[in-house]
């Protein structure tokens, strides 16, 4: 996920660039393209995937399954991770004017591609004409309540079923050059000041109104905490995080964390392990809310984040497997990707709802929506060698 070491240091005074294609090249390592970030982002696609397949058996492969936090977390951290090193090179070489400029192109690219699935999604709703999927999918309201229904929906205040992290990603881009402008500052002071940020939702619940619930599934507020701790670690400070994750005792103590977290989840899912968890931790954890980004989430996710510090690798590119190049090629287009997989899901649920809800076709439905993901990906990747476009650290 991360760089081994004290090699997490490409901070704002040290970004590389490629003047070939006059763009920044996210998450590079000494002259190279670290393609764990991309790996990071098409693999947490490919689970995405499968976990908004409802009653998907094969959703016992993911990650949300085996520990608190879930792809979510990864998406957010790695988006955060890529704008300090795009917007802060462009900031470096070209002014504010350039990054406020590009972080507004952004949160706009991702209002309009929002806008658009969910046109689409809405389409495919109503072309199945079943209540079923009305409910599912959130998309009742809308059809009992166009006109309102379109104004919180262009508010970003509407959001049908799995897609409601996009407004999230549109707000944090919107809000980057602050974020920036603080982390060229003193990057510790603004992680400090997100942090607490962070505390006072935990705190006093603080969040953003929506439609037609009373409040933001992805609490903008709680979530630009990791979103700030992604742009930290693209700073020279990181290389403190680096220093932290090589003590034995930190590594000890996060894989307590991993594996407390493992033990606790599978006893939701299996009867037989829930004597495992005892009534006092159940009442001390929960609840593990994913609207508030709840502690257990965080203190998770930073368990994963410190191991993949010190266990995780460099990919080298003479090295890919084909596996590998698929979940790269995904994760370089992640907001498309994004959204073909949220509707990819909804015709998948269907086909298992209408045709069969059998284990076989389940794989089938699974492998086939992710080798179409792949086929995009790797259309769009082609398509980019003759249409150059800026950084997309989404």
């Amino acid at each position: 996920m991360l760089v081994r070491g004290a090699r997490l240091n490409a901070g704002t005074n040290d970004l590389n660039h490629d003047p070939k294609h006059g763009c920044d090249h996210v998450g590079y390592l000494d002259g190279d393209r670290d393609l764990r970030l991309d790996a990071c982002r098409g693999l947490a696609l490919w689970f995405i995937f499968i976990d908004h397949i409802p009653g998907n058996a094969f959703d016992w492969l993911t990650l949300r399954n085996y520990g608190f936090s879930d792809t979510s977390e990864i998406f957010v951290f790695v988006s955060g991770y890529t704008c300090m090193l795009s917007y802060g090179g462009a900031l470096r070489r070209q002014g504010w004017p350039t990054v406020v400029v590009r972080s507004l192109r952004r949160s706009l690219e991702i209002y309009a591609a929002f806008l658009l699935l969910v046109i689409a999604y809405l389409a495919l709703v109503w072309v199945t004409g079943t209540d079923l999927y009305r409910d599912e999918t959130n998309t009742r309201v809308f059809f009992d309540n166009p006109g309102i229904a379109l104004i919180h929906l262009l508010a970003l205040q509407y959001t049908p079923v799995n897609t409601d992290i996009l407004p999230l990603f549109v707000m944090l881009h919107f809000g980057f050059p602050l974020v920036l402008w603080f982390m060229i500052r003193n990057a510790t002071i603004a992680l400090s000041a997100s942090f607490l940020l962070y505390m006072m939702v935990q705190l006093y619940s603080w969040n953003l109104p929506a439609w037609p619930a009373r409040e933001a599934y992805f609490n903008p507020l709680a979530w630009q905490m990791l979103f700030v701790l992604g742009a930290y670690c693209a700073t020279p400070g990181a290389a403190r995080l680096a220093g932290i994750s090589l003590s034995p005792v930190v590594v000890s103590v996060a894989a307590s964390v991993v594996i407390f977290s493992l033990v606790v989840t599978l006893s939701w899912r299996i009867e037989q392990l829930k004597w495992l968890v005892p009534d006092a931790v159940v009442g001390w954890i929960y609840p593990i809310y994913k609207t508030h980004l709840a502690p257990p989430r965080l203190v998770h996710f930073l368990a994963l984040m410190v191991l993949g510090m010190r266990f995780l690798s460099p990919i080298k590119h003479s090295k890919l497997k084909p596996w590998a190049v698929a979940m790269i090629r995904c994760g370089e287009n992640s907001l498309s990707i994004y959204c073909f997989s949220v509707l990819a899901s909804f015709l998948g649920f269907v086909v298992l709802n209408e045709i069969s809800g059998r284990l076989a076709m389940e794989a089938i439905v699974s492998a086939s929506g992710i080798i179409l993901m792949i086929a995009i990906a790797s259309l769009l990747a082609w398509e980019a060698k003759f249409d150059r476009r800026g950084p997309k650290p989404f």
